[in-house]
C-alpha cells in the first residue's frame, strides 16, 4: 500500500506540491482548500486485482476536474464512498449530497467537482470501463446520481469497501485478490440495480445513446459554438434522431444546453474561490458570448439577476 501526505511538505508551495502528488497517482485535479495555511490531506492507495482502492482524507476544500485536465487521460470510473463526514458532488448536471455510507459514480473522463465538509474521508473504487461493463452494462446512466446507504445491500457494500481499503493480507494466495475484487463488483452491481430498478433492454439502449449525447454536451459545454446541430454533427447522427433521443425527457437539446450552462455559472458564482472573477468572465467561460443575454437567461432560470444571486450567497 502506498501512502501520501501533506505532512513533511514545505509550507511554501504545499498546496501545489500536494496537487502534483495526487495528480500523479490518481487524476489531474485542482484543490482549493478553505484554509490554505492549515491545509492537510492524506491519500492511501492499494491495488486489488483489477481495482484500485484509494482512501482520501482531506480538510474542507473543493476538488475540481475541468476540461483542461482531461487531455490524454484514460477513461476510468470511480465509485466514491463517503466514509466520513459529508460532501457535495457535481457531475453530468447532477448534484449529489453525500452523507456517511452513500455512494456516487464518477466518470473521470468528464468534468466534475467535489466539495467536502470538514473533515472528510472518501474511498474511491476505481475500475476500467471494460471490466465494469461486465457487471453494469449501462453504468453510464448512473454517473452523478447518489446511491443512499439505506438502499438494498449498500450498507454491506460500504462495509466491504471500508475493510478492503485497509491493508488486507492475502498471504501466499494473491490470486484471491482478483476473486475478492470481482465479488465486490458483483455486490456493487446488485446494489445499483436495486437502487435504480431494472429497465427493459429497449430503455437500456435509448438510455445509453442519450448518455452519449449528454457526455458530448458536458465535455463541450464551454464552447460558445455548441448547438444541437453541432452535437448531431459531432456524434454523426441526424438532428431528427438527436431530437428523438431527447424526446423521452421532455426537454429539448437546446434547452438542456442552456440550463446546464446556467447551472454551472450559478455554481461558480456561489463558489468562494471565484469571488474575485467578474460575472461576465464566469458567463463567457461557460459558453455565453453576450452579457445581456446571460443576464436575461439567468433571471428566467433563477428569478434574480446574477448580481443579486451573488449578493445572496456572500
Amino acid at each position: 500500500m502506498e501512502r501520501l501526505s501533506t505532512a513533511g511538505l514545505p509550507a511554501a508551495g504545499r498546496l501545489m506540491a500536494w496537487t502534483d502528488l495526487y495528480s500523479s497517482r490518481m487524476s489531474r485535479v485542482e484543490f482549493t482548500p478553505a484554509d490554505q495555511q492549515s491545509f492537510d490531506a492524506e491519500l492511501s492507495i492499494r491495488q486489488l486485482g483489477p481495482l484500485k482502492l484509494a482512501r482520501l482524507s482531506v480538510d474542507r476544500c473543493s476538488i475540481e476536474r475541468t476540461r483542461r485536465h482531461l487531455a490524454q487521460s484514460p477513461r476510468l470510473y470511480s465509485f466514491l464512498l463517503q466514509a466520513k463526514g459529508s460532501s457535495s458532488f457535481y457531475h453530468f448536471g447532477h448534484e449529489a449530497q453525500l452523507s456517511e455510507g452513500d455512494f456516487v459514480l464518477c466518470d473521470t473522463g468528464m468534468p466534475h467537482s467535489f466539495h467536502t465538509g470538514n473533515p472528510s474521508v472518501t474511498i474511491m473504487v476505481r475500475v476500467t470501463p471494460e471490466v465494469l461493463r461486465e457487471y453494469l452494462p449501462t453504468f453510464e446512466q448512473y454517473c452523478g446520481l447518489p446511491l443512499g446507504r439505506t438502499v438494498g445491500v449498500t450498507n454491506t457494500v460500504a462495509a466491504m469497501v471500508q475493510s478492503l481499503s485497509e491493508q488486507v493480507d492475502f498471504g501466499s494466495c494473491p490470486e484471491y485478490e482478483t476473486r475478492v475484487a470481482r465479488s465486490l463488483l458483483e455486490m456493487i452491481s446488485i446494489s445499483y440495480t436495486i437502487g435504480f430498478h431494472c429497465r427493459s433492454p429497449g430503455s437500456f439502449t435509448v438510455g445509453r445513446r442519450r448518455n452519449d449525447v449528454i457526455r458530448f454536451i458536458e465535455k463541450n459545454l464551454g464552447d460558445p459554438s455548441l448547438t444541437p446541430e453541432s452535437v448531431a454533427s459531432g456524434l454523426h447522427v441526424s438532428p431528427r434522431y438527436l431530437r428523438a433521443i431527447f424526446a423521452a425527457s421532455g426537454e429539448k437539446v437546446s434547452t438542456y444546453i442552456r440550463r446546464r450552462r446556467l447551472e454551472e455559472c450559478a455554481r461558480r458564482i456561489r463558489d468562494p474561490a471565484w469571488s474575485g472573477h467578474t460575472l461576465t468572465k464566469i458567463a463567457f467561460s461557460w459558453g455565453f458570448n453576450s452579457s445581456p443575454h446571460f443576464t436575461r437567461s439567468f433571471r428566467e432560470q433563477f428569478g434574480v439577476s446574477p448580481c443579486e444571486y451573488r449578493r445572496g450567497h456572500e
